[in-house]
């Protein structure tokens, strides 16, 4: 089912509303071969009793090598956010549904050039379930399955990026969630024109949230596309028996619609994770455990067809938790 409403590309964050509010555009790509991936992300925090910042946030992640990582930040006055489209400049990044770019002092400095032809990743069925107060964190992936070319540079070093694949999404709320784990991934092993894995995009997030005292079971929401097939795996009904259980390192997740299943599981291992602080508004911490280089295995079953399995080393896994003895070192 396609939601019948508007793009979300425009910033949702009212200065004048002085809300609780987080949110993040976030860009990420793939080295085909699983042994490089680059995470850039916008953001704006409105804390209680302070005034709105926006930050950008950079990550290169090499197996078997250092992230190199970077961050500023800056009054959100002196950035811009679109309100009615992809078009964010801050503090010397530039981010559209055309372009990335960074200015090249700094630590990691890049120019691509992204597109991506498919419709986009829309995970609640209903409109006013982005324009009300529930849920209370919105996301959608505006660029589900992109392709980047160009450059990018990490002092001496120079990846010439060439086709890679990746997504950039978009999400807000008024915090984070208390507990999650989400995961991407469309660089599959053995991914050659003539395969079919070539046409498979996976996204999906499994959340626990606070509401009043009391915390809400684990909901797990899934999109796969196939090809020309894109199954939202999100409404009430599918939620109902959707499942997700999450660790530090691991998340596993099941989904089902009425023509399709898809059951599997994201993990990385510690030296290929690196540990983010994400603030609340209220002040407590989300620590966001972030790898771009996680592995991941679906079985997708499709009504009349053999059981697909399909395995990746360059898929996207973030887990957030508020316990801080998570074990993975914390980089920015």
């Amino acid at each position: 089912m396609k939601p019948a409403f508007d793009s979300h590309d425009g910033v949702r964050f009212d200065a004048s509303s002085r809300r609780d509010h987080v949110e993040s555009y976030f860009l990420k790509i793939n080295d085909p071969s699983g042994a490089r991936a680059l995470w850039v992300k916008a953001t704006i925090l409105l804390a209680r009793g302070k005034e709105p910042i926006a930050e950008r946030w950079a990550i290169a992640f090499e197996r078997g090598a250092p992230a190199v990582a970077a961050k500023s930040t800056i009054a959100f006055e002196d950035a811009r956010f679109a309100d009615d489209a992809i078009d964010i400049a801050l503090d010397g990044l530039e981010l559209t549904r055309t372009h990335a770019r960074a200015r090249p002092t700094d630590d990691i400095a890049f120019d691509l050039l992204i597109e991506d032809r498919s419709a986009p990743f829309v995970f609640y069925p209903y409109a006013r379930m982005y324009e009300g107060t529930f849920p209370s964190s919105k996301f959608t992936s505006p660029m589900p399955n992109l392709r980047a070319r160009g450059t990018v540079r990490m002092g001496d070093r120079a990846w010439n990026i060439d086709g890679w694949r990746g997504l950039l999404g978009h999400n807000w709320g008024r915090k984070h969630a208390l507990a999650y784990a989400w995961g991407h991934c469309n660089v599959w092993d053995g991914d050659h024109a003539d395969d079919a894995s070539r046409d498979v995009v996976f996204e999906g997030l499994s959340a626990r949230v606070r509401v009043g005292p009391l915390t809400t079971p684990t909901t797990t929401l899934v999109a796969l596309r196939i090809g020309e097939s894109t199954h939202m795996i999100t409404h009430v009904s599918e939620l109902l028996r959707n499942r997700g259980g999450m660790t530090y390192r691991r998340w596993r997740f099941s989904a089902r619609d009425q023509s399709v299943s898809v059951r599997g599981e994201l993990f990385a291992e510690t030296d290929d994770m690196v540990g983010l602080h994400y603030e609340n508004p209220d002040g407590a911490m989300t620590y966001c455990l972030n790898s771009k280089l996680a592995r991941a295995r679906l079985e997708i079953d499709e009504r009349g067809k053999k059981t697909r399995v399909l395995e990746s080393r360059a898929a996207a896994l973030e887990i957030g938790t508020r316990d801080p003895n998570h074990g993975v070192a914390m980089v920015l």
